[in-house]
């Protein structure tokens, strides 16, 4: 792998830290713990809308890259135009149906304050547009993905994690209003948008310029399958995963308060964001093993043996000094409104991080072999068992249970896929035939 598509990585991921440190302070001062708390859960709704693209980002990642290994280019448009189009209608489903949520009351069963309710009611009708633009941004991000353009998707990252905390935080100057705060994250993903589908073109003029054009101008049929079939199974993790990953905020909305969704979330959000030293890695990893799987399958396993043991030093080193330092961090950032028990909370959540450390190297693997059915399937098995967890230590030991079964799943998880990565073989090998 190229470590300057690493180091793009890096910083695309990086820079939206530097804007949530210098902004979510002051802004939790300004509109208050509850408002930042509810704020925080349209930030995970918002990413939750990617679901609806039926992993077809995903997949549209994956079948460009094998076609690059098998040399077969003319397919690679077809693809595109296919992808867009499959995305766009799955978008509009997603507004629909967060629309109908938000029609039916379904924000009724988060714990707020009585003058709340119209504003979290038009919050969700705003989500509701940003759903077709998040989804049609995955695939034109997967795009630049399989041509491994990731100094353009950095930079458009770069973009859309300054305006993701600076934009509520300009707005909060103005009014506290959260529908008008949650404009600004629609707004951000229409620029996102914009950006990936002008990068994604620019891939396509450079890589297949001088490459025959597909023989044929609308999108084959065999192409949607072949989409829709590593995409499906990517939709159940796509569906159960954010559950997963969002699951602890929201029984901790139901079971304790609003307000205590942020005493979790500020020290999890630290303690998270090291993870894109991992992501930086496995996001490079997964277009590149997909190449060499189809294109030199003896070398895969060397590279991928080298950056786990990279990925695993370098977070035990991380999050070993993270846990360390967060009584120091924590409290100059947050300042005299820090919970008393995010410190502790954030400490716990370390060990997990370095788990999923781990795990995501043995994702991405699967996914380049095409087996999105494996990390679906897993998935779907550990919905029950920490949905089950979770609510019984949020129930006996509050927060901090709520971290503690977070670590559990960590832990799980990475297990599980370490094992069956080994168990697996490449799938779909072939190229698309006409």
């Amino acid at each position: 792998m190229r470590l300057k598509n690493i180091a793009w990585n890096l910083a695309g991921l990086g820079a939206p830290l530097l804007f949530a440190a210098l902004t979510i302070p002051a802004l939790i001062r300004i509109i208050g713990l509850e408002r930042f708390g509810l704020l925080a859960l349209a930030w995970g709704l918002i990413g939750y809308a990617g679901v609806f693209d039926l992993g077809v980002g995903r997949a549209t990642t994956q079948l460009i890259a094998q076609l690059r290994g098998q040399r077969a280019y003319a397919q690679i448009p077809m693809v595109i135009r296919s992808a867009a189009r499959l995305t766009l209608f799955a978008g509009l489903i997603g507004l629909l149906i967060f629309a109908l949520a938000a029609v039916l009351g379904v924000q009724k069963l988060i714990r707020h304050s009585a003058g709340l309710e119209n504003e979290l009611t038009s919050l969700l009708f705003v989500l509701a547009l940003a759903v077709p633009v998040q989804v049609m941004s995955a695939t034109y991000r997967g795009v630049n993905e399989a041509f491994e353009n990731f100094r353009g998707i950095s930079i458009v990252r770069m973009a859309l994690g300054a305006l993701n905390f600076l934009g509520p935080y300009v707005v909060a100057q103005y009014t506290p209003s959260l529908p008008w705060l949650v404009a600004t994250l629609l707004a951000s993903r229409l620029l996102a948008l914009t950006l990936f589908h002008n990068l994604a073109r620019r891939c396509v003029r450079r890589n297949l310029g001088s490459q025959p054009n597909a023989p044929v101008d609308t999108p084959h049929v065999q192409i949607g399958k072949r989409l829709l079939a590593f995409g499906g199974w990517f939709t159940v993790s796509g569906v159960v995963s954010p559950v997963l990953v969002q699951a602890d905020r929201y029984v901790i909305a139901g079971v304790i308060s609003a307000s205590a969704v942020g005493a979790y979330v500020i020290p999890y959000e630290v303690v998270v964001q090291s993870l894109i030293v991992v992501g930086a890695i496995s996001s490079v990893a997964f277009p590149r093993l997909t190449v060499l799987i189809h294109e030199r399958p003896a070398e895969w396993p060397t590279m991928f043996r080298r950056w786990l043991g990279i990925v695993a030093i370098v977070m035990l080193l991380v999050t070993a000094a993270l846990a360390l330092s967060l009584p120091v961090i924590l409290p100059w950032w947050i300042g005299t409104s820090l919970p008393s028990e995010s410190v502790p909370i954030g400490q716990i959540l370390c060990l997990g991080v370095f788990a999923n450390s781990v795990g995501q190297m043995y994702f991405a693997l699967l996914h380049a072999k095409g087996r999105s059915n494996v990390t679906a399937k897993l998935h779907v098995l550990e919905l029950p068992l920490f949905a089950a967890a979770l609510y019984a230590l949020i129930s006996a030991f509050g927060l901090y249970g709520a971290a503690w079964a977070w670590v559990g799943r960590m832990i799980f998880d990475a297990f599980l896929l370490a094992s069956l990565s080994r168990q697996t073989d490449t799938h779909g090998s072939g190229a698309l035939r006409e």
